[in-house]
């Protein structure tokens, strides 16, 4: 048995995340909830410029999170369905076939990724895909509400600290270790985990990423 990683934004999903949620926060937020958002997008603008994209993404996804706050798992759910509606076109279909061999294998599969978990766990169901998550939680109080906060974002070296906790975890209850682990990825922000599993794939990389796997010798995933 084989653990494979799949990662979500330019991997599994082909489409601009950002886009998405702009698109249906125009029709659902409130002006009070937009303005939490621009306030955030002035302060991850600002942190980018200084930081880098890695640094934009976590300040928009801790904004966007903010405009949660007091809502129940219900209505999360309808709004994280909304997103799952306007981006599921841009699914990478051949990835999602591969999925399916690996699950057919006998693999356990893990999609592995820094976006909001409610809004992965809406996407798989949509799928139809039988898979584990492991990403961005949002925040929850004792009475079930959003807080608006979000935990750890699951991101370069993160995703490799959680791999290793689930698959302790997983042999613990097991005592069989995988064989082999997988990653399925795209970005910079993915060599961490690349380095780490036995067999590094690169999903529709760009240029550079291209170069980085032909020094590393990783394999490549086109469609």
């Amino acid at each position: 048995m084989a653990i494979v990683t799949v990662d979500f934004d330019g991997t599994l999903y082909q489409g601009n995340s950002f886009k998405a949620m702009f698109q249906v926060g125009k029709q659902r937020f409130t002006t009070k909830q937009w303005a939490v958002v621009s306030a955030g997008l002035v302060k991850a603008s600002a942190g980018g410029l200084l930081k880098g994209k890695n640094k934009f993404r976590h300040d928009f996804f801790r904004a966007f999170a903010k405009t949660f706050k007091g809502q129940t798992t219900e209505e999360l759910d309808l709004f994280f369905q909304e997103l799952v509606e306007y981006g599921k076109s841009e699914v990478h279909k051949d990835l999602v076939l591969k999925i399916q061999e690996h699950q057919n294998n006998g693999d356990t599969v893990i999609v592995l990724s820094g976006a909001l978990q409610p809004f992965l766990k809406a996407f798989i169901k949509e799928l139809e895909l039988d898979v584990h998550v492991l990403s961005t939680e949002l925040l929850f109080d004792q009475n079930g509400l959003c807080t608006g906060e979000i935990g750890q974002i699951v991101n370069g070296d993160v995703k490799v600290s959680k791999l290793q906790e689930w698959m302790g975890q997983q042999q613990h209850l097991t005592q069989d270790p995988p064989k082999e682990t997988w990653a399925y990825a795209d970005s910079e922000s993915d060599i961490p985990l690349l380095r780490y599993v036995t067999n590094p794939i690169l999903v529709n990389p760009k240029e550079d990423m291209v170069k980085i796997a032909e020094l590393n010798r990783w394999s490549i995933f086109a469609s």
